[in-house]
Order: C-alpha cells, then sequence, then structure tokens
C-alpha cells in the first residue's frame, strides 16, 4: 500500500536496466548456440530442406527457403539484426536450427525467446532441450533478466506444447493480434519468471542427466514425468 492507502507493486530488487544480451557463443555437451551468421546458411538450407513438407514453417512469417542464394540473403539479414537477436543452434555436423531473443527490454528486465525452428534432425533431440537451457540460463543466470515471454500462433500446438514443457506459464490469447501471410494470428502468451526458473532450471537439468538415457540415448522418463 501507498502512502495514499492504494495497493501498488512490490519494489524491484536489482538495478534497472539490466545489461543488453551480448551476442556470444553458449556452448554445451551436445551442441552450442553461435551467433548466426551469413556463413550458417549452406548448412540450415540442407537441414531445413530435409522437411520436404514444408509443415515446419507453416506458422513462421517467412515461407520456406526455394535456394541456397535465398538462404543466404536471409543468413545475411540476421546477422546484421541486433533485435531479433539470431543464434544458429550447431550440433555435431552443423547448424541444425534457430532460435533468437527478440523485443529485448533491458529497462524492464523482459525479453521474449522467439523464432525458434528445428530442422528434422534437431527435434526430439537432448539439444533442442539443452539449447533452451542454454539461452534461457543465459538470460536469467548470467543477464539477470525478470522475465522471458514466449509467444505463438494460438493454433500452433506443437509450440504450445513446447512452451509448457519448458514450464513457461499461459498467460492468455491477444485475439487478431496480427496478420501474417494473408491469414489472422490470435496470439498465445506464455512468460516463465526469474523466481520460477531455478526449479525449472534444476527439471531440465534433470532430465539431461546422462543417467536418464540408455545405452541407445533413450529416455528413461519424459521431462513431464521429472
Amino acid at each position: 500500500m501507498n502512502a495514499h492507502g492504494q495497493p501498488v507493486g512490490l519494489p524491484v530488487a536489482g538495478p534497472l536496466p539490466r545489461p543488453r544480451p551480448p551476442h556470444v557463443v553458449l556452448g554445451g555437451r551436445h551442441g552450442r548456440l553461435s551467433p548466426l551468421r551469413a556463413a550458417h546458411a549452406p548448412a540450415l538450407f540442407a537441414a531445413f530442406a530435409e522437411d520436404r513438407t514444408g509443415r515446419d514453417r507453416t506458422y513462421l512469417s517467412i515461407e520456406p527457403w526455394q535456394t541456397e542464394d535465398e538462404a543466404q540473403r536471409w543468413c545475411l539479414w540476421a546477422q546484421g539484426s541486433a533485435d531479433p537477436q539470431f543464434y544458429a543452434i550447431e550440433d555435431g555436423v552443423g547448424a541444425a536450427g534457430i532460435c533468437s531473443l527478440m523485443r529485448i527490454a533491458p529497462e524492464a528486465g523482459c525479453v521474449e525467446l522467439g523464432y525458434i525452428q528445428f530442422s528434422p534432425r534437431l527435434q526430439r533431440t537432448r539439444l533442442a532441450t539443452e539449447a533452451m537451457l542454454l539461452i534461457l540460463s543465459h538470460v536469467f543466470d548470467t543477464l539477470g533478466y525478470r522475465r522471458c515471454e514466449w509467444k505463438c500462433d494460438a493454433l500452433n500446438a506443437p509450440s504450445r506444447r513446447a512452451a509448457e514443457r519448458l514450464g513457461f506459464g499461459y498467460e492468455g490469447t491477444f485475439r487478431q493480434a496480427t496478420v501474417y501471410k494473408g491469414r489472422n494470428r490470435d496470439t498465445a502468451w506464455f512468460s516463465l519468471l526469474d523466481g520460477e526458473w531455478p526449479e525449472r532450471k534444476a527439471r531440465l537439468e534433470r532430465w539431461l542427466a546422462a543417467s536418464n538415457f540408455d545405452a541407445l540415448g533413450r529416455q528413461n522418463r519424459r521431462l513431464s514425468e521429472v
């Protein structure tokens, strides 16, 4: 309560603004996130081309690349973008996916994790989960941000499941929020807060532990069971 007897928000601990995210390599056991560069274009084009149907890009704002030149032009643009800040997700073969930090708001300690695309070979792998752990640890543990957002087309069931699997909480749907590819988009909002992160991080680390996988790399317990 303030001096006028009105309810107000709790004080925010720690200094604001938070640091702007440095564009650095984030390394893990199964792969790494590297600042996306035009040099990643050939590997990304080949990796995404493994999706013969194009269904993996249904809910992205751009159409599937038809040529490596298109991939090169897009990666060159992404390389020069400060917000979104793009990362290439690299496994032992090369770049296999992308993600970004976007709508970066250091003054509020808030950022969105978005523009996530996994190639078929990256999907349902330990690196797919580890990549999200790496970038979320970067946001909360290194930079001290208070909030990370996840937004998607409300009809995008796989993205909604991924958000919930990682521990993001559903906040609501913004109806007729935008238009893309000539069609309406209702946007579902999810968030993860700094106070929730330690428990979510521990759960992700327990799932990624070597003891949770057999000799063939099959999980003993699903993340939802951890």
